[in-house]
């Protein structure tokens, strides 16, 4: 069995997996707007705010990884007792395949980092935090919490951000407790005393991160051996797999076998959140009987992916995949996306100061009126969605015996138009639920509507966004013209 052959059943059965994840979570939030004048109270810009956006951060991102990637995931760690805490509450019970384990702190925040963007540029970070070590009670909870955890999972990861949770002996007692339990433990580190990870399966330190916890230098291949092989012998750590950014991952193992990983990325936008991505694939990896070389090649490309996104993204099976065949998608079935691959992908265009137009039909039998409506779109913004009804809308809107070409045809034709950026497909009788999600700057429909009857305008109104009403081309029906065929 090929080595892409053995990583797309491993894929094939990531479902299968149950990953534990303990660590430093935070809440990642997004302010998005735009920026055209100095404060004259200050030589400082004005932030015009458009919209904002907050997602799982820290050892979030890990989690967030694990459940694209299909596994099941569970987390144990600390939150405050604030709206932000619930917030990370919310948005980790939000997903079937997780359980949470939260530890309520009265008295410190949750971990909040709030990026300012206007643009294509990052205005200012505001951190919210309150770094200490866990009590001697949560120490407690969080080892019985993991205790109880750990004879379901397949792998532990600890995701280290320096917050507290991973201070002291509380990484000790976790990995003793993993590894009494046969449990593989996967550690993305911080700080320099890696000592504190002692017993751990593998670390996987940055370059950066490997030349200070070594104290040696990790600028060629072989100083960056030398310095995880420092690690191994002097913090009793079995393996380490150095992630190197442009140079891709180098891994070596307490037998001594050394694998290096070339880059796969074909354009780096943004590495933030790429070791999380990393961490998450090679435990999946590892979960399903993997060995530590396969897991590295899997990740390493899972992080190829992820560094083509922008801001703490995660990466997809149905990406991986692809990646695994090294097919390159030809060019309309490229733009065919599901939501949550459009949201990741509006977020990406929104964040290079590209504005976002959206539309929507049936496109049913394309014709003139279409193509009009299309292009007069595609003028109103940088790129173009266009949702599309799926089938069953479709017969529910119009009857029976319609749509004439099923949603994947329609979907096709339509990404085969240059004007046209993303196709859309979506199950409700109206675009709503997915403005919701992608939340476009503009929102175009025909001006048979009136701005009022436009589903969906108040959203993107309030959100900042407007709405475009394009003129009709007279004479075209897609209902006249079956019609037509019928009585012909």
């Amino acid at each position: 069995m090929n080595s892409r052959t053995r990583h797309l059943e491993l894929l094939n059965r990531a479902s299968n997996v149950d990953i534990l994840c303990v660590g430093d979570i935070m809440l990642d939030r997004f302010v998005y707007g735009s920026v055209d004048r100095i404060s004259p109270e200050a030589p400082i810009p004005v932030m015009r705010i458009n919209r904002e956006q907050s997602m799982l951060g820290g050892a979030g991102n890990v989690v967030r990884n694990l459940l694209s990637l299909g596994a099941n995931a569970r987390f144990c760690g600390l939150v405050g007792k604030d709206e932000a805490g619930r917030e990370v509450a919310s948005l980790l019970n939000e997903d079937d395949q997780c359980t949470a384990n939260l530890i309520v702190d009265d008295h410190r925040p949750t971990s909040v980092k709030t990026r300012f963007m206007a643009s294509n540029q990052q205005m200012l970070r505001a951190d919210h935090e309150h770094i200490a070590a866990l009590s001697e009670t949560q120490q407690q909870q969080l080892l019985l919490d993991v205790a109880e955890s750990l004879p379901d999972v397949q792998v532990m990861v600890l995701s280290d951000y320096g917050k507290g949770v991973l201070e002291g002996d509380n990484t000790q007692h976790l990995i003793t407790l993993a590894r009494k339990a046969g449990i593989a433990v996967v550690v993305d580190p911080k700080g320099n005393d890696y000592s504190k990870y002692r017993g751990a399966t593998l670390v996987t330190p940055n370059r950066k991160e490997l030349s200070e916890a070594s104290q040696m230098p990790c600028d060629n291949d072989q100083s960056i051996i030398a310095a995880a092989r420092h690690i191994i012998e002097t913090c009793g750590i079995e393996n380490v797999l150095a992630t190197r950014s442009q140079d891709g991952m180098t891994l070596v193992t307490k037998s001594g076998e050394v694998v290096h990983q070339a880059t796969v990325a074909r354009e780096v936008f943004d590495v933030s959140g790429a070791g999380d991505t990393v961490v998450a694939t090679l435990a999946l990896a590892l979960g399903l009987g993997a060995s530590l070389s396969e897991g590295a090649e899997l990740a390493n490309i899972a992080a190829g992916i992820v560094v083509a996104k922008t801001g703490t993204a995660s990466v997809y099976q149905d990406e991986l995949v692809n990646a695994l065949h090294h097919q390159e998608l030809n060019q309309a079935e490229a733009k065919i996306l599901d939501r949550p691959h459009a949201k990741d992908k509006v977020v990406h265009w929104q964040r290079q100061g590209l504005s976002v137009g959206f539309t929507n039909g049936c496109f049913d039998l394309l014709h003139p009126g279409h193509i009009s409506l299309i292009k007069q779109s595609a003028a109103q913004c940088d790129r173009l969605i266009v949702g599309l009804n799926s089938d069953a809308s479709v017969k529910r809107l119009k009857g029976d015996e319609r749509p004439i070409q099923t949603e994947m045809a329609r979907a096709t034709v339509l990404s085969s138009l240059a004007d046209v950026d993303m196709v859309v497909i979506f199950e409700e009788d109206t675009p709503m639920e997915t403005l919701s999600a992608l939340l476009p700057d503009v929102l175009i429909k025909g001006a048979d509507y009136t701005i009022d009857q436009v589903v969906g305008a108040d959203l993107i109104q309030q959100n900042g966004g407007r709405v475009f009403l394009a003129q009709l081309e007279d004479g075209f029906s897609t209902t006249n013209t079956v019609n037509k065929l019928k009585n012909s």
